[in-house]
């Protein structure tokens, strides 16, 4: 686990401390059903170098060994899957692509561990590929991505949905600001309160809970699990 602070001038600027391993695993307990389940969804919005989601994802990937391990081409199906569903957003550049390394490289060493011999590259430059798409350089109070200064761009903060389905991979393409509209049932008009930032297009009422929902803003065609960055 990485010390809580980098530089005093790091916290000066940033306000960055990160949390304490003890910490961490406190949390992820009082969770921990959720932590251990492959396909259950986290997101950290303000992610770091990445402790939260590390804890995460080695949880997920145990639940993996523990059901899979015997089968080699079973446990890199699902091992792909526990990454898809770990999400983070962080300012920092240097931080985001810190978190992406970290769960990596977590990832590949319980990956060869188990599968050993059947462990293939494609396989692992689809999981860096769907890491570089699931934590994201962004400001989690405005939910805009960043430029390098730390300045929000005109750019919203875009998360893809993914869904196994046998072999191959789905996915959908989100804006995290509308997703965090949805789930209350709307008032009269509250999806034309949106049209002029021309929102309303990504969202819709569910017909049988009359709750908003989101509406993907792009989807794509299953692919093979190992190649999706061919769809991207």
């Amino acid at each position: 686990m990485s010390p809580q602070t980098k530089s005093k001038q790091r916290v000066r600027d940033h306000g960055e401390v990160f949390t304490a391993e003890r910490e961490v695993k406190a949390m992820c307990d009082l969770v921990h059903d959720e932590c251990e389940r492959i396909d259950s969804r986290f997101l950290e919005p303000a992610c770091g170098n990445g402790n939260f989601l590390a804890e995460i994802l080695s949880r997920k990937l145990a639940t993996v060994k523990k059901l899979y391990k015997s089968n080699p081409y079973d446990y890199e199906r699902y091992a792909v899957l526990a990454v898809t569903s770990i999400y983070g957003v962080e300012i920092l550049a240097d931080n985001a692509e810190e978190c992406r390394k970290r769960l990596f490289d977590l990832w590949d060493m319980e990956y060869s561990a188990v599968c050993k011999k059947a462990a293939n590259d494609e396989t692992r430059e689809a999981v860096r590929y769907i890491l570089s798409k699931n934590i994201l350089c962004g400001n989690a109070l405005t939910l805009m991505c960043v430029d390098e200064n730390q300045k929000d761009t005109d750019e919203p903060i875009v998360f893809p949905e993914w869904s196994l389905l046998g072999t191959k991979l789905k996915r959908r393409d989100f804006r995290l600001d509308i997703m965090l509209k949805v789930g209350d049932k709307p008032k009269a008009g509250q999806i034309s309160i949106f049209e002029e930032e021309d929102d309303s297009k990504y969202l819709s009422v569910n017909p049988v809970t009359k709750e908003l929902m989101a509406e993907p803003i792009r989807e794509y065609p299953p692919v093979h699990y190992r190649k999706v960055q061919e769809n991207g």
